[in-house]
């Protein structure tokens, strides 16, 4: 019977998993394709690059035509007319100010382009958690699973000698009370499952299929001081920062200009059509038409301190972008310097709990041999089983913790990307819908490519 259950409690030390057939990478590369958060911000992105396409048409000529219809009687005399306009006018001359206001829009777009990276970080990130925690989930059903069974026959071990007066009621009652608390505990870990299957959804676009081992653990470079230099050099929220404050700048420069000159030139075309009245009674047409240009200078010279205002504004919006900036490099350096402690926690955690297993392997053999001889109890027996399930179910998530450490150093670093994984997927080009529109498109072959982009990207 000891035999028996030994080899159980073996078996029990093995975790039991579905069959080889998604990796980590396939689930990366199902997140990435699936993600509507992705899809979202991709769509900011595009907003972000119609900006610079309005900055850069206030270079341009504004046509514009009206048409009006009028009808007047005095003294009994009818009076109608018709006229009809067309109207060209242009900034020539604003002292930088338009040029300004195209800048500011192109960093915005830089900016937004880095949001998107982080972004996609942060989807193969989830991804990468979801897949360990249903890994993890399914590692712990199987141990609860086994231990169930080991109990069970602990059980029906601890009926039989009570059958025969070796032990008392009480040795049954422990044993029985002890194969309910692992049954709890068995449903504990298939309700853990379901939720990580939940969450696996959430993260990935689908369900999950039957999930290889976790990979070999990425190369961490080789301190945690030139993780953080490639972070500060490299992480997205940083790059981020930087054009936010670039265009910070600018707009201090903008706010400056304001109180400038601007030259604007118009040209205008009209025709008028109105009936005049002739000496026989009758009516004839009077047609006439105007054409007119002009160049026109104006500076504000008071607006009631909003310029002033609106300059002070600009530079508070600067000095903001400035401390975010740094903020933002120090935040990366955290969360570097945190999942480089959680990788030397895990791996300290895993070394003391193999020492830990081993020791209440040889504790649970040895209690199990005493008892036989009737030197322990069943309490001891159950006691000491206890002790080891808990150190492999300890071991099972700090292996866990491991991945998802390294997983969350390489987030920090800013190289967690599908480029950078080598993941070997088409990636979404940010600068394909702004070369289609950075110049403000309006003819029809223009259009036309602009259309062809949209289909390339799945609109």
């Amino acid at each position: 019977m000891l035999q028996r259950l030994a080899l159980t409690l073996t078996a029990a030390l093995v975790p039991v998993l579905p069959a080889s057939a998604e990796s980590l990478a396939d689930v990366m590369v199902a997140a990435y394709r699936h993600s509507a958060l992705l899809e979202q911000n991709r769509a900011v992105l595009r907003a972000a690059d119609e900006d610079v396409a309005q900055a850069m048409s206030a270079l341009r000529p504004v046509v514009e035509w009206a048409a009006s219809h009028s009808f007047q009687q005095t003294d009994g005399v009818e009076t109608v007319s018709t006229t009809l306009q067309l109207v060209a006018s242009m900034t020539l001359f604003d002292w930088g100010r338009n040029q300004l206001a195209i800048d500011i829009a192109k960093e915005n777009v830089l900016a937004t382009r880095e949001a998107l990276v982080a972004i996609e970080q942060d989807v193969l990130l989830n991804a990468t958690r979801a897949y360990l925690d249903v890994h993890t989930a399914l590692q712990q059903i199987s141990l609860q699973e086994n231990s169930v069974n080991l109990l069970s026959q602990e059980l029906q071990a601890a009926q039989d000698r009570f059958e025969v007066g070796e032990i008392t009621t009480t040795d049954v009652s422990l044993a029985e009370a002890q194969l309910a608390g692992s049954r709890a505990s068995l449903a504990t870990a298939q309700g853990s499952y379901q939720i990580a299957i939940e969450a696996f959804v959430e993260a990935v676009g689908r369900r999950p299929v039957d999930l290889d081992p976790p990979p070999a653990l990425p190369t961490r470079p080789a301190s945690i001081e030139a993780a953080q230099a490639v972070a500060r050099r490299t992480h997205p929220a940083v790059l981020q920062a930087q054009r936010a404050t670039a265009a910070a700048e600018l707009q201090v420069a903008a706010a400056a200009a304001e109180r400038s000159p601007i030259i604007t030139g118009s040209a205008g075309l009209s025709g008028n059509r109105q009936p005049r009245p002739a000496f026989d009674g009758s009516r004839d047409q009077d047609n006439s038409g105007t054409l007119s240009a002009s160049i026109q200078l104006n500076q504000t010279l008071y607006s009631g301190g909003r310029l002033s205002a609106v300059h002070r504004r600009a530079m508070a919006g600067r000095d903001s972008a400035r401390a975010a900036l740094l903020n933002s490099a120090r935040q990366v350096d955290l969360a570097v310097g945190t999942a480089w402690a959680n990788i030397d926690v895990a791996r300290a955690q895993i070394v003391a709990i193999d020492e830990q297993i081993s020791a209440a392997q040889q504790a649970y053999e040895g209690v199990r041999e005493e008892a036989t001889l009737g030197a322990r109890t069943t309490l001891d027996v159950l006691d000491a089983e206890q002790d080891l399930l808990e150190a492999r179910s300890d071991r099972i998530q700090a292996n866990a913790n491991l991945q998802l450490a390294h997983y969350q150093l390489l987030a920090g670093m800013g190289v967690l990307t599908v480029e950078d994984l080598k993941l070997g997927i088409p990636t979404y080009d940010p600068s394909a819908y702004y070369s289609a529109v950075r110049d403000a498109p309006y003819t029809s072959t223009q259009g036309q490519n602009l259309d062809r982009v949209l289909r390339a990207i799945g609109k």
